[in-house]
């Protein structure tokens, strides 16, 4: 029988990203016009990259790099949300499911705040769960450092999952 704390598992995701000018900005699996996208191996969506990593670790299953290496052609511009699928498969046959997800997305641009409803609308599909269990924030990092400059984005997230019932 499992204990209160064994049913359930906190777990945090981070990536970061160089803007590229060549590509589509996609971020929780929403378009978002006008801005550059992201340098990496897939569609660089990092805010789905990050929640990989902590869906992944809340399970104790690794993570990304293990499991959608770039180093295999198989990626290379992947869509990030199938990549997610995946991810939130392997979890519901370890037995978890998402209680809830916050995450924090560090840019100067663009800004997020048009495009936060709709990126929660597609998390929650695809994660699974209602609406209200995503929550996602867009801060600047007021100047400072490369992401302040505007040469990039990062995103920090946490996950909680519950033991299925």
């Amino acid at each position: 029988m499992m204990c209160a704390m064994e049913r359930i598992r906190i777990g945090q995701g981070y990536d970061s990203h160089r803007f590229d000018a060549n590509r589509p900005l996609v971020l929780g699996g929403v378009e978002i016009p006008d801005a550059p996208g992201l340098k990496a191996h897939s569609d660089g969506d990092a805010l789905i990259h990050a929640i990989i990593d902590a869906l992944l670790g809340a399970a104790a299953l690794g993570d990304i790099g293990q499991h959608f290496p770039d180093s295999d052609p198989a990626y290379r511009g992947a869509d990030s949300a199938q990549l997610l699928a995946k991810a939130v498969a392997e979890i519901h046959a370890a037995g978890w499911t998402v209680g809830n997800l916050d995450a924090t997305v560090i840019c100067e641009r663009p800004k997020l705040r048009p495009y936060v409803e709709k990126m929660r609308a597609r998390l929650a599909n695809l994660l699974a769960c209602a609406v209200g269990d995503i929550s996602i924030k867009g801060k600047t990092n007021e100047g400072m450092d490369a992401t302040g400059a505007g040469e990039g984005l990062a995103v920090h997230c946490v996950v909680l999952l519950t033991a299925q019932a």
